[in-house]
């Protein structure tokens, strides 16, 4: 276990956690503020071509709003985890909860927890509150897709013709190293097929009982405001859903202050339920 990054201003830790298929890359931000708090940690899961680095300063910058520890992992096949064994099955995104999330929850002995996730990270993090209804305490979904949209295919189709020109793969290299052509192949052809046309996060949202904040950019290029507006009425417990104008499928990046800003309001109203 390591600590204290150097370019960090909060005492970081890194983990390698085994799971029944390999071993995966996890870190924790620790604010001083979170021993003077109620809330439970924020566990972010990332998009498809993401890892714990892509999340640059995020998580950081979110345990400081919150006073919450955060903890981010690479998912098997991403960033400094192991590769995947084998191709991406379709049942991926409900595979996520009840496989590499209960190893890392186990390791970490998470009675408690927020999920918080970026795209398809954001359906694995709805995936994750409703199989954990004791544990999930509260749900953030960033960017996330409800179903397969026709304007979520294009955005991977035109995404497609981009990375085929020469050098962009060299850019997922240097996050995924030789496992950048998985991943990318992941994200591409497990959308664009056939088998994934049906799929629908319905089931899941059902199952969902914590209160939800779902943020979305207007100008998403993978999935219009429908899905946040879906995520939000779908699930059991309290919900909103916000909706950030002239934004696109990266708020945390592309509007880093108001989506820190708005977390840190639903945390404040939600605090009982939180902790």
């Amino acid at each position: 276990m390591q600590t204290l990054a150097p370019m960090s201003a909060l005492p970081m830790q890194d983990f390698q956690v085994a799971t029944g298929q390999g071993s995966i890359y996890a870190r924790r931000w620790t604010p001083a503020t979170s021993l003077a708090t109620a809330s439970s940690p924020i566990v972010l899961f990332h998009d498809s071509l993401g890892s714990v680095e892509l999340w640059r300063d995020f998580p950081e910058r979110l345990a400081q709003a919150t006073g919450s520890t955060v903890i981010a992992y690479d998912r098997l096949g991403f960033g400094r985890s192991d590769p995947f064994p084998g191709s991406l099955p379709v049942s991926f995104i409900r595979d996520e909860a009840q496989t590499t999330f209960r190893a890392l929850r186990e390791h970490l002995g998470l009675e408690s927890f927020i999920a918080l996730g970026h795209s398809v990270g954001g359906c694995m993090a709805v995936a994750t509150a409703a199989r954990y209804p004791d544990h999930c305490k509260g749900l953030i979904t960033e960017s996330a897709q409800a179903f397969v949209e026709e304007r979520t295919l294009d955005g991977i189709r035109q995404a497609q013709r981009a990375f085929a020109e020469p050098g962009q793969v060299d850019r997922l290299k240097r996050y995924h190293g030789d496992k950048a052509a998985w991943v990318l192949s992941a994200w591409i052809d497990t959308w664009l097929s056939s088998t994934f046309a049906d799929w629908r996060l319905d089931d899941d949202l059902r199952g969902v009982h914590c209160p939800l904040l779902a943020l979305h950019g207007d100008n998403d290029e993978y999935g219009s405001v429908i899905h946040p507006q879906r995520i939000a009425e779908l699930v059991a417990g309290p919900s909103i859903s916000k909706v950030f104008a002239g934004c696109g499928h990266v708020p945390h990046r592309e509007m880093g202050d108001a989506v820190l800003a708005t977390i840190a309001q639903w945390q404040a109203a939600n605090a009982t339920t939180l902790g």
